[in-house]
């Protein structure tokens, strides 16, 4: 019997880090609400004090991007009149922009549909699906997604009194031959009030958070569960750790269980492929395992800045798939268009609510368009002439 532990976080709303995530992609979506063709490349920093909102963007409206922090400090659980904020924006480089708007294929005379616009930078994007929960992700980050949420929750409908916005979780599972048999650790930092004991801490923090967030799949009276476990934990938010856009990558992908190529998600419009690559990988990979061609599957695509279609696919299903990698990467090509425009066509990208995607994981929300399975049929038509062609 092979026995191994998996580990994967989440954090919250308030955790400095993604308050700066969501600031990013409120002002993206802002951009695309007032023009489609916007291009935004966001990023934002949080310390004691300061939010500083820097980057690249052309966008034919005005945009208030101190009204959107303002507002986003507000929904998360801070002071807006207690940080200064600071906004150093400019326009998209005429280089970049030349690259994106004129793709390379057009360029040396290629007319394919959706070649029009070639991707927004270069890189290696990863999607994963596993059958281990429903919402095909692994246990350990949908666990610790439900955790940051509930805690969210509790402190915004005031059912725990004493909590403030920063806060992150971890979970620890116990696998025997790949399957999750239980929980092993459960880890929780909450930031709270001073006058909040541990032990109330603790006590509802077991009551109105870990209950319910473990319903389905329970912890045992040999699960470790720590609480705050540096002591108290009263000075939270931008105050206590500068935050940064992109910094927990692991969080808002697959909890650092499969491969990742370094590039951040939120603050990106579509053109850029660290986003829209990302979506349309967890999209064909959804696919693969909906279809039961795996149990596990990891979709790598990489391009190159200017250049429409990818440069390089693959299909990795890890020795569980019915069929060979080979055939299933074919299928996908054929099925799924991966140039950028189409990619943003197909999954309706630039009518995405993105503020919603810069919290608890950007594959955890079963509306957003690149979590849909609705391809199966296509997918399995074109599975089946590449097999036969191989045999």
């Amino acid at each position: 019997m092979s026995k191994r532990y998996l580990t994967a976080e989440s954090v919250c709303a308030g955790h400095p880090d993604k308050l700066c995530d969501i600031i990013a992609d409120s002002v993206l979506e802002a951009c695309l609400s007032k023009d489609k063709n916007s291009r935004v490349a966001c990023e934002v920093l949080a310390t004691k004090g300061k939010i500083i909102v820097a980057g690249e963007i052309s966008c034919n409206e005005n945009i208030n991007i101190k009204d959107i922090v303002k507002s986003v400090l507000i929904k998360v659980g801070y002071d807006p009149l207690e940080f200064e904020i600071d906004v150093n924006i400019q326009k998209q480089s005429v280089d970049i922009a030349a690259g994106v708007n004129n793709a390379l294929e057009v360029r040396n005379g290629v007319d394919e549909e959706y070649s029009s616009i070639g991707a927004g930078d270069q890189g290696t994007m990863y999607g994963y699906a596993t059958t281990e929960t429903k919402e095909m992700l692994p246990l350990p980050l949908v666990l610790s997604h439900r955790i940051v949420k509930r805690l969210d929750k509790v402190r915004k409908e005031n059912i725990v009194k004493g909590i403030l916005p920063d806060g992150k979780a971890q979970v620890t599972i116990e696998y025997e031959n790949d399957k999750p048999v239980r929980v092993k650790t459960i880890v929780i930092s909450v930031q709270h009030e001073k006058d909040k004991t541990h032990d109330e801490l603790f006590d509802d923090i077991l009551t109105h958070v870990l209950w319910k967030c473990f319903e389905d799949f329970q912890f045992d009276l040999g699960t470790e569960i720590f609480i705050n476990p540096s002591g108290k934990f009263t000075i939270g938010g931008p105050a206590a750790d500068t935050g940064l856009t992109g910094r927990k990558l692991m969080v808002d992908t697959y909890g650092g269980l499969t491969s990742h190529g370094g590039g951040a998600l939120s603050g990106k419009d579509p053109t850029k492929v660290d986003r829209s690559g990302a979506y349309m990988a967890r999209y064909i990979a959804k696919h693969i395992v909906a279809c039961e061609f795996a149990q596990k599957c990891e979709v790598s695509v990489s391009y190159a800045i200017g250049k429409a279609n990818p440069v390089a696919f693959s299909v990795d299903t890890f020795g569980t798939g019915l069929v060979s990698d080979d055939i299933l990467s074919e299928a996908a090509q054929e099925v799924f268009n991966l140039r950028p425009a189409a990619i943003i066509d197909k999954l309706n990208l630039l009518n995405v609510k993105y503020s919603n995607t810069a919290t608890y994981g950007h594959f955890s929300d079963s509306v957003s368009p690149w979590e849909a399975v609705n391809r199966c049929s296509d997918f399995r038509k074109a599975v089946e002439k590449y097999a036969n062609r191989e045999d």
